[in-house]
C-alpha cells in the first residue's frame, strides 16, 4: 500500500484532555456542592481518573481497531475484484476520473498509470470508491494519547487538593478554566473557527458541566448530612 500522509493523534489527545478535565472537575464541583470533605474529593477524583480514563482509552482503541478491520476487509475485496475482473475494475477507475473532468489522452494516461501499479490501483479504489483513508492510525497510539491526555488534564482540578493548598476550590476553578480554554483552542488545528472562539466554547461546556454537578451536589447536601 502506498505511503500516506503523516498520521496525527492530536484529536485523540484533545478529546481525552477535554473529557478528563470536564469529568474530574465535575466530580470536584459535585462534592464541594454537597459540602463533603477534601478527602472525598481526592478519592473520587482519583477513581474517576483511573476508571473513566481507562474506559475512554479502551473505547478509542476499539473504535480505531474497527476502522483497521474495515480497511483490511475492503482492501482484500478490491484485490479480489481486480484479480477476477481487471477490465471491469479498470473501467471503474476510468469512470471515476472521467467524472472529475479528465478526458482524452490525459484520462488514458491517468488510468494506465494507476492500473500498471497494483498497490496504487487498490489504494485508488479504497479512497475514491469507498471514501477511506489509505492508512489507519495505530489503535494503541490513539488509546495511549487519549489516556495520557485524560490523566494530565484531569489531574489539574485535583492538584490543589493533593497539595493541600488554601482556597483549593478557587484554585481548581481557575486552573481548570485555563485548561478548558487551552485544549479548546487546539481544535483550531483542524477547524475553520477562530481559536479563541473554540477555546471559549470548550470553557462554556466544561463550566456548564461543573455547574450542573455543583447544583446536584448542593441539592443532595441535606440527604448526605442525614
Amino acid at each position: 500500500m502506498a505511503a500516506g500522509p503523516r498520521l496525527s493523534y492530536l484529536r485523540d489527545w484533545v478529546y481525552g484532555g477535554i473529557d478528563g478535565a470536564v469529568t474530574t472537575f465535575a466530580v470536584v464541583a459535585g462534592v464541594v456542592g454537597a459540602g463533603l470533605g477534601n478527602e472525598i474529593i481526592v478519592v473520587l477524583g482519583l477513581a474517576n481518573l483511573a476508571g473513566d480514563g481507562f474506559s475512554m482509552a479502551a473505547g478509542n482503541w476499539s473504535g480505531t481497531r474497527s476502522e483497521q478491520h474495515e480497511l483490511q476487509h475492503l482492501e482484500a475485496m478490491e484485490r479480489r475484484h481486480i484479480e477476477l475482473d481487471p477490465a471491469g475494475e479498470e473501467a471503474e477507475v476510468r469512470e471515476i476520473f472521467r467524472l472529475k473532468g479528465f478526458d482524452g489522452q490525459l484520462l488514458d494516461s491517468i488510468v494506465r498509470h494507476i492500473v500498471n501499479n497494483r498497490e496504487q490501483w487498490v489504494a485508488t479504489m479504497l479512497v475514491e470508491e469507498h471514501g477511506l483513508p489509505i492508512q489507519v492510525r495505530s489503535a494503541w497510539r490513539a488509546a495511549g494519547a487519549t489516556f495520557t491526555a485524560f490523566l494530565v488534564c484531569g489531574a489539574v482540578p485535583l492538584l490543589p487538593y493533593l497539595l493541600g493548598a488554601q482556597a483549593s476550590f478557587s484554585l481548581a476553578c481557575a486552573s481548570t478554566a485555563a485548561v478548558f480554554f487551552a485544549i479548546g483552542s487546539l481544535q483550531a488545528r483542524w477547524s475553520p473557527r477562530p481559536w479563541w472562539r473554540l477555546g471559549a466554547s470548550t470553557l462554556a461546556v466544561g463550566s456548564s458541566a461543573a455547574a450542573v454537578a455543583w447544583l446536584v451536589g448542593k441539592s443532595l447536601a441535606p440527604v448526605v448530612a442525614g
